[in-house]
């Protein structure tokens, strides 16, 4: 048995093939899958992240944590901030976004697969969201915000694609450097973990 303090966490990184596949998606909620979902939560956690898609800890199924601070809610918040921020953290399967908002915004991001990688992506202000709880209870809303901007980035990553695949060349070029090293890595090792203390 390994004590808390000894547990090491893994996230699986940019060059690991898991990264770029379409994750299957979920039928039945499975003991294995809770599980599953257990780990993510510890592991968003640990890392201090807002969100986690399951092929960032090496599983392609359509399963993701969310974990936002209820402090991330907008000044005017969406009906889905309202309704899932006091659910955090909130595990989802399936998710999928039926329709985006006209309206962008430009917004710095990062991401666990990419340590230390920030660029300014944009994407849809707000999007109606569709999912189901790990309970089996459907959840759709419009969700805006930081809740809306990471919805859209958990579920590229159940299609195979990184928020550097979203960011415009010039910004792009000022991270090449940092991505060519993280792919390099993670071809060789495939993820990067951390102790907790």
């Amino acid at each position: 048995m390994l004590f808390r303090n000894k547990k090491r966490y893994v996230v699986h990184t940019l060059g690991d093939p898991v990264l770029r596949e379409v994750a299957r998606p979920v039928g039945v909620i499975t003991p294995e899958l809770r599980l599953l979902a257990e780990k993510m939560i510890e592991v968003v956690k640990a890392f201090e992240g807002v969100g986690l898609a399951a092929p960032q800890v090496g599983e392609s199924v359509r399963m993701v944590v969310l974990n936002l601070p209820m402090e991330s809610m907008s000044d005017i918040p969406s009906a889905g901030e309202k309704q899932l921020l006091p659910e955090m953290p909130l595990v989802v399967v399936n998710p999928e976004i039926i329709s985006s908002s006209p309206e962008t915004e430009c917004r710095d991001e990062g991401c666990l697969s990419l340590p230390d990688v920030w660029a300014p992506v944009e994407r849809p202000s707000r999007v109606f969201f569709r999912t189901m709880t790990l309970d089996g209870k459907p959840v759709e809303c419009e969700c805006g915000g930081l809740l809306g901007r990471c919805i859209q980035h958990e579920l590229d990553h159940l299609d195979g694609k990184l928020f550097v695949d979203r960011v415009e060349p010039v910004e792009l070029g000022k991270v090449e450097r940092e991505l060519r090293q993280l792919q390099r890595y993670g071809e060789k090792h495939h993820f990067h973990r951390i102790k907790v203390k």
